[in-house]
């Protein structure tokens, strides 16, 4: 071969040693050349090395280091030979070069079309037509019941207030609270006795009735016989007090707002349930004065003359509204003293002329016209 032909030769082999090493200039992973190397069963000579590496205790970092520096000493060859084990290896018989991707060239977006201008007559139009589509559109039948269910339900809840409001006193709170104005335990009085307790009391045996009475009220105006009709049924200070003669009057509420204070809004619920014959009992300053009914009668609130003196010398009046829980009339119940002898009774304390009132006393004001005392 002549000097002219080897000098032909050198740019070829000059190419090709640079795709030599370009294809080894890097070594393969250390890593997995450990795994390699310790799953090897007959090592080669740089598996041999690497397995020493893995074994003498050094970090990853030296490991790496260790094996860059003997790879970048091998000849072209071993390198080579370093290469296939690995593709061996890993099931790989060539090496295999990473696709490039073809540049792409950039999208250009392209201009928006501009809108044709348009009328401001054309946009009212415009308007106006969608307006009008969606108007005609009718609800479905879904939408009916969803609209009807909701009406009708806030239909109910309104009115269960309203009836509420308006009826409680009159149906709810006598259903549910009679028992607060009775006692636990039939109530038994000895007829031959007329001692009794140091408390005032109403007791009306045929209802089990038992209840504190306020005699110290002092007043017959309609807001201190309410505020005292708290704490029991009320004498009415204008009327001669048992044990004098003349006509003891006791009001009591036969139902009332369940939401007003006091536990003795039910004392003369069942105050309708006596007949004439029956008897009822009133102490006072340790005397139980016992009385047999001999009239029932229902007057208008107006008729004040249910407060006056009898044909009896010495009687006691029990009234509550009537029907229970409203205001409309008032349930009468007079009974004449039968023990002790009315004829011990001294003179009435009272001055006539106090009893001058225009309505006989009733329920508290209801939760409804509390209600609309305050709307109105």
């Amino acid at each position: 071969m002549t000097s002219n032909d080897n000098t032909n030769l050198e740019p070829a082999a000059n190419i090709a040693r640079a795709k030599l090493a370009n294809l080894y200039k890097e070594e393969p992973d250390a890593k997995e050349e450990i795994v390699e190397s310790a799953s090897a069963t007959q090592r080669s000579r740089h598996q041999t090395y690497m397995h020493s590496l893995s074994t003498s205790g050094k970090s990853l970092a030296e490991i790496q280091t260790a094996w860059h520096s003997y790879y970048v000493g091998l000849s072209d060859k071993d390198k080579h030979e370093v290469w296939q084990e690995f593709y061996s290896a890993h099931d790989k018989t060539k090496v295999v070069q990473p696709k490039q991707t073809p540049a792409v060239a950039p999208k250009v977006a392209k201009p928006h079309k501009l809108a044709k201008p348009q009328s401001v007559a054309a946009v009212k139009q415009k308007i106006i037509r969608s307006v009008n589509s969606g108007s005609g559109r009718k609800p479905s039948a879904k939408q009916h019941l969803h609209s009807l269910f909701f009406g009708l339900g806030m239909g109910a809840i309104v009115m269960l207030v309203f009836m509420f409001g308006f009826f409680n006193e009159r149906f709810v709170a006598p259903f549910i609270t009679p028992s607060r104005a009775v006692s636990s335990t039939p109530i038994i009085v000895d007829p031959n006795s007329t001692a009794a307790g140091p408390n005032p009391e109403v007791i009306i045996p045929k209802i089990n009735v038992e209840i504190p009475v306020v005699y110290d009220v002092g007043s017959i105006e309609e807001a201190a016989i309410q505020n005292a009709l708290e704490g029991g049924v009320v004498h009415y200070s204008s009327t001669p007090n048992p044990g004098e003669k003349g006509n003891s009057v006791i009001v009591g509420h036969s139902s009332n707002n369940i939401f007003n204070q006091g536990k003795y809004k039910f004392a003369f619920v069942l105050l309708n349930k006596l007949e004439i014959g029956d008897t009822f009992y009133l102490t006072k300053d340790g005397v139980r004065y016992a009385y047999k009914i001999y009239e029932k009668k229902i007057v208008p609130p107006t008729d004040v003359s249910v407060l006056g003196t009898t044909d009896k010398p010495a009687t006691a009046t029990l009234i509550t509204c009537d029907p229970p829980g409203t205001s409309l009339n008032r349930l009468i119940v007079v009974g004449e003293q039968i023990s002790p002898d009315p004829s011990g009774n001294t003179a009435s304390t009272v001055d006539p002329a106090a009893s001058e009132t225009g309505v006989v006393p009733g329920n508290a004001p209801s939760l409804w016209s509390r209600i609309t005392d305050l709307i109105f």
